[in-house]
């Protein structure tokens, strides 16, 4: 099946097998922030954005983003550097592994709600596991990158 989708800024038509998952297809466009974990869509590890809003990429065919816009962790540094830098501070990144994803999706959070609530920010990131750092290092990062986020505005 042929395919035309905008990843991270730039524009590919390729013929891809009808079963390849979205994963597969940024790994091959050289997108090595999208990882593989559970295949089960329970860790948040292959997160990406199709047109702005985070989804699973070991979930989703890659046909399903033709037409579309998918942004990785690539196509975000300056955005990703910011978070990151409140993340180690905190150490919450420890191993790394899962950190990808985690920010993927707090940076969408990030744009989709505002001023979230504790509750409202662990709900949002329910799908995101992370083996090494118990989350309340993770928490106060987020709290303290919005807060900051906040302040410049």
């Amino acid at each position: 099946m042929k395919i035309t989708v905008t990843v991270n800024g730039r524009r590919y038509t390729d013929e891809v097998a009808p079963d390849l998952m979205l994963l597969d297809y940024l790994r091959g466009k050289g997108c090595l922030s999208v990882k593989r974990g559970c295949e089960t869509s329970n860790c948040g590890l292959c997160t990406v954005h199709l047109d702005g809003k985070p989804i699973l990429s070991c979930s989703v065919l890659a046909v399903r983003a033709d037409g579309h816009v998918v942004t990785t962790l690539e196509g975000l540094q300056q955005e990703a550097a910011e978070f990151g830098a409140f993340l180690a501070d905190e150490g919450g990144e420890q191993c790394g592994f899962c950190s990808p994803g985690f920010v993927m999706n707090v940076l969408a959070m990030e744009r989709e709600l505002q001023n979230p609530t504790e509750e409202e920010i662990l709900e949002y990131l329910a799908g995101n596991l992370c083996r090494c750092t118990g989350y309340q290092s993770q928490m106060r990062a987020i709290q303290q990158y919005l807060a900051r986020k906040k302040e410049v505005e």
